[in-house]
């Protein structure tokens, strides 16, 4: 079951795969809205709840924090609520790295690493991670949580950095750099994050908080060049001409220099690991925006919101 209030990244393609199986059900409702989701869990016999749903990208957050407040704290907040009137379901919280703050130029975010958010949008994911801890010591919930570094990979909405300049680099546009693109993240695939997650839920025990990471450090301008040759070599297009659309623009405030994370808990308790290493998740992410141009085009004309409109109703 997909629960969902589609908001502006929503997009009826991405789930296009699934929508087919009989076995998918999509829900429209928010999930600050505890008496659907109550219902619906009920109607369903959820057993698991895993907590996907959050405004997450910063930049928005620095211009209007009080989206970000009601999703990722009120949302988080109502669906314990729900759980603490069906205790039998299990709830795994996704969150980010970003809730510990800023790294200096070496070590690595653990478990145990001190809360330090420096945006409006790690600030209001650490409070949810706050509440779910709470939540289950007070009121004896079975939760997990996990703590990621940044996505990549397909269906990725474009005002994240990949994809924005991988559509940015086809069509001949400004490829925009914070700073001095100094700032480094750890990247991790999408894939790679989806089947951790699964492998917590499954074999994770109870109570615990597992980071997920990709082992893949990367400057934002050397990320940037190293993506470069990929569409590059990809589109047999001249790397330095590509190279000529970097742009360098004034630095977002509180911008973080360094996250990187420490999985080998995750590695060692449950046995996972990464299938991809930052070559193939790129070389795969580049080919797949390259060969989805109608995907692309319905996000940039906005029919995909066109036809959520259309059958549900604005939700902004």
């Amino acid at each position: 079951m997909n629960l969902d209030l589609l908001t502006y990244a929503a997009n009826p393609d991405n789930v296009a795969g699934a929508a087919a199986s009989e076995r998918y059900l999509f829900v429209q409702a928010d999930i600050a809205d505890a008496q659907t989701v109550t219902r619906v869990c009920r109607e369903q016999a959820v057993d698991t709840i895993v907590h996907f749903a959050a405004e997450s990208h910063v930049d928005r957050s620095i211009l209007g924090p009080g989206a970000f407040v009601q999703a990722n704290i009120v949302g988080t907040y109502q669906l314990l609520e729900v759980v603490r009137a069906l205790p039998e379901i299990h709830f795994h919280h996704v969150s980010t790295d970003e809730v510990y703050g800023s790294l200096g130029p070496t070590g690595l975010f653990t478990e145990t690493t001190p809360y330090d958010p420096s945006s409006p949008y790690s600030a209001s994911k650490a409070a949810s991670d706050h509440l779910v801890r709470a939540y289950a010591r007070t009121y004896g919930l079975s939760t997990t949580l996990s703590n990621c570094s940044n996505n990549y990979g397909p269906f990725q909405f474009p005002e994240k950095l990949i994809p924005l300049m991988i559509m940015n680099l086809c069509d001949g546009k400004p490829l925009p750099v914070y700073g001095t693109g100094a700032n480094v993240r750890d990247w991790l695939y999408v894939d790679d994050h989806v089947e951790a997650i699964w492998t917590i839920v499954q074999r994770g025990r109870r109570g615990e908080t597992y980071n997920i990471g990709g082992e893949a450090e990367w400057a934002n301008l050397a990320l940037l060049h190293k993506l470069i040759e990929v569409v590059a070599r990809t589109t047999g297009r001249d790397a330095l001409a590509l190279k000529s659309q970097i742009t360098f623009v004034t630095d977002r405030p509180g911008h973080d220099a360094r996250y990187a994370i420490d999985c080998s808990k995750l590695k060692s308790e449950l046995g996972w690991a990464q299938r991809h290493d930052i070559e193939s998740g790129l070389l795969e992410t580049v080919r797949w925006y390259l060969d989805n141009p109608d995907w692309i085009l319905r996000v940039k004309s906005g029919a995909y919101r066109e036809w959520l409109d259309k059958n549900y109703g604005k939700r902004g």
